[in-house]
């Protein structure tokens, strides 16, 4: 038997976006249900970044010390290493300096996604509006009238339909309700995959967070006190190739341009130990029909460059309740069409800073990325222009850092 229930806005996916969407909403006394099919927040390998823009929403919420009492990591500074191939051959260089920013926090948090999304639910769970269903997985939309009218979803009690006013759908990159309400995907392509995996930190090693770039080979390293969160990038596709050349010849490369990690990349068991995200960049060309908004990576994936994706998750949801809370929060109701102006706002607001982003990371991606993993040559090291100009001028360290940390068109909460 079906089960069924009603509410003015059903979230789909309580990723960043939908957390703190749902928590901006039940702040407003907007009755709100959040879908989630995991039972927890458990995930490895999700984006641990959050960034200053972020940190200022938090801040504006009142959250921000509570918040940074719990476990994280400052980065302050992001750099560069060109590794040659003789040993000692090194160069480090700073790309950017988000100590430079005049903003409440110039610093980077580094904090497991499950840690951020506990976080915000917990804040959530205070308002009696806020109802949060684990192990509940949408599997599509209900229609009435050319509208989107709610949600069909299985929970561990069977099959459910959540009636609402208006459902946005947080639901990631594979997003279902997207493909459900037939909105069109804009792939715009990555020639790049990304191998994820974890290795002991050590007190001697490198003091920052930051890339290495050798020989056809990039390495990012992200300190998480303990241990290295490390991302090894690979061509589109290239994992087949890697996996036959031997997981011992896949060691062997990164410790090509990570020296001193070979001694601890022999305590990898095998394949099991790398985890594979497959780097996709696409955009909705219309977020939105009506009764359904699309925010956060359902509305346009990013590639990990810069780690930027929860950021822009989270403007999109500051900017959807700046836009629909007062409406959503209406005594009176808001007829349901009303509100589909205000899904073409939303998009209007954010559809732009996605747009420069993404332009930036393909740019990056193609013309530097991908060139640096195809270059098989001797590798001399040779400092680029860019990372020469940062180091003789260090005040443009702020530019990269404001275009990282702060982003495009950053969202502050409505009076």
């Amino acid at each position: 038997m079906t089960q069924a229930l009603a509410t003015r806005c059903c979230i789909v996916g309580a990723g960043p976006a939908g957390m703190v969407l749902g928590l901006l909403l039940a702040r407003a006394g907007v009755p709100v249900v959040v879908l989630e099919k995991h039972a927890d927040f458990l995930r490895d390998f999700r984006g641990d970044t959050v960034h200053p823009s972020t940190l200022q929403v938090l801040h504006e919420l009142g959250l921000l010390d509570a918040f940074l009492q719990r476990p994280h990591q400052k980065v302050r500074v992001l750099g560069v290493s060109l590794v040659g191939d003789f040993p000692g051959e090194e160069v480090r260089a700073t790309v950017a300096d988000f100590s430079r920013l005049r903003t409440r926090c110039n610093f980077i948090a580094l904090m497991p996604q499950w840690d951020f999304l506990d976080f915000l639910y917990g804040e959530a769970a205070r308002y009696p509006h806020f109802r949060l269903l684990r192990q509940t997985e949408a599997t599509g939309v209900l229609e009435h009238g050319g509208r989107i009218a709610g949600v069909q979803a299985r929970s561990g009690e069977g099959p459910l339909e959540v009636a609402a006013d208006l459902v946005v759908a947080c639901d990631g990159r594979h997003s279902v309700l997207r493909a459900a309400a037939g909105l069109a995907v804009r792939e715009l392509g990555a020639p790049i995959d990304v191998l994820w995996l974890r290795l002991p930190r050590d007190a001697g090693d490198p003091a920052s967070t930051g890339g290495r770039l050798g020989r056809g080979r990039f390495l990012v390293m992200i300190d998480r006190g303990d241990y290295w969160q490390c991302a090894f990038v690979i061509p589109k596709g290239g994992i087949g190739a890697l996996q036959q050349r031997g997981f011992a010849a896949f060691q062997q490369d990164v410790a090509a341009v990570a020296p001193f990690l070979e001694a601890r990349l022999r305590q990898l068991a095998g394949w099991d130990d790398v985890k594979l995200l497959s780097v996709a960049v696409d955009r909705l060309e219309r977020w939105w029909r009506p009764g359904l908004l699309c925010i956060g990576d359902a509305a346009h994936a990013m590639s990990p460059i810069g780690g930027v994706g929860i950021n822009l998750a989270v403007q999109d949801a500051v900017a959807t309740a700046n836009r629909l809370a007062p409406a959503l929060a209406d005594a009176q109701g808001w007829p349901a069409a009303r509100l589909d102006p205000l899904l073409a706002a939303v998009q209007r607001r954010r559809a732009w800073p996605a747009r420069v982003t993404q332009a930036v990371q393909v740019l990056v991606q193609n013309r530097v990325l991908a060139p640096a993993l195809a270059d098989r040559g001797p590798a001399h090291i040779h400092v680029p222009l860019l990372l020469r100009l940062l180091d003789h001028w260090p005040w443009l360290q702020g530019l990269p850092a404001r275009a990282v940390g702060i982003g495009v068109r950053p969202e502050h909460l409505a009076e």
